[in-house]
């Protein structure tokens, strides 16, 4: 039976009690501006998500393969273009550097530039897909509960799934070329993953920047322009500044995975373990820290949407 006894006393209780109102009425207001993020046992939850993406792990799969289809629906050439566009760009960069400027002293040229801009157009195709993956997909995340770190690693898996159907045509092509391929080429899975955990660690740091500022979007456009010509993609760094090669591997962690790429397709050499063994700390160390920062502001994705 109603008690409007009891009614007018949790009403009143209420009115006397400001945090049970604000707890209640907590979707009337604006969200507190955060400035280092949510408060409370963040980093617990972090060290908890690989298991929880892991149990996720077939939604990672399903976006995946949705990505994939989805760039190349209605397109006649279909997964042709993941070998297609590269080769394209090679042709271009082999035209203007042998035929127009005759300043290129690479011996092969075509396949020195085709194994860059392979390797290349997964670092930055998978990062303009990442950057945008939790903006453009506000919806999804406001109906259903799920790590929020499937979109942007769906957007770098399935890049570098392009990266993967392209490669053995790219291998043929080299091969033809006069390239020899020997027994290093085994060692390719390790600069896959080394390449992969590098490009989440980006694709996860700019996703979550991108949230809160939506210029970083806009920003990386640019950035990516500058970064192709600053990454020894068509040219090799000792013929240009011999001095700061060095510093241009560790500055720049792209070069590094392309230049071991180069060593494994293009030289048939085996890279040196300590030149491996920093590009992948590195690349470990990039992606804990956007992982990191990712789990940190996760709560709030939703609120800034």
């Amino acid at each position: 039976m109603y008690d409007s006894r009891r009614h007018l006393h949790r009403f009143r209780a209420n009115q006397e009690s400001p945090s049970l109102n604000l707890v209640q009425d907590v979707h009337r207001y604006p969200p507190p501006v955060v400035v280092w993020g949510p408060s409370g046992n963040w980093f617990g939850s972090f060290l908890k998500r690989p298991a929880e993406l892991y149990r996720y792990r077939e939604l990672l799969g399903n976006q995946v393969a949705r990505d994939l289809k989805a760039r190349y629906r209605g397109t006649a050439l279909g997964f042709f273009w993941c070998l297609l566009n590269p080769l394209l760009t090679t042709a271009i960069l082999t035209l203007l550097f042998t035929v127009l400027m005759r300043g290129a002293s690479i011996p092969n040229f075509a396949a020195f530039a085709l194994i860059g801009v392979l390797a290349w157009n997964w670092h930055a195709t998978a990062l303009v897909a990442g950057i945008n993956s939790i903006t453009s997909q506000s919806n999804l995340m406001a109906k259903a509960y799920f790590p929020r770190e499937v979109l942007p690693l769906s957007a770098v898996l399935s890049n570098g799934l392009n990266f993967l159907f392209a490669l053995p045509t790219a291998i043929v092509l080299l091969v033809f070329s006069g390239v020899p391929i020997g027994w290093a080429l085994l060692l390719l899975p390790f600069v896959f993953v080394i390449q992969a955990a590098l490009s989440a660690g980006f694709a996860l740091l700019l996703a979550t920047a991108n949230v809160f500022y939506r210029d970083t979007s806009i920003i990386m456009e640019s950035l990516l322009l500058a970064w192709f010509f600053l990454t020894p993609i068509f040219y090799r760094p000792q013929d240009l500044f011999p001095q700061y090669e060095r510093l241009m591997y560790i500055l720049n962690p792209v070069a590094s995975v392309i230049a071991m790429y180069r060593d494994l397709l293009y030289s048939g050499s085996v890279p040196d373990p300590l030149f491996v063994l920093r590009s992948g700390a590195q690349a470990l160390v990039l992606l804990l820290v956007g992982w990191a920062l990712f789990a940190r502001f996760a709560d709030r994705f939703v609120e800034e949407l």
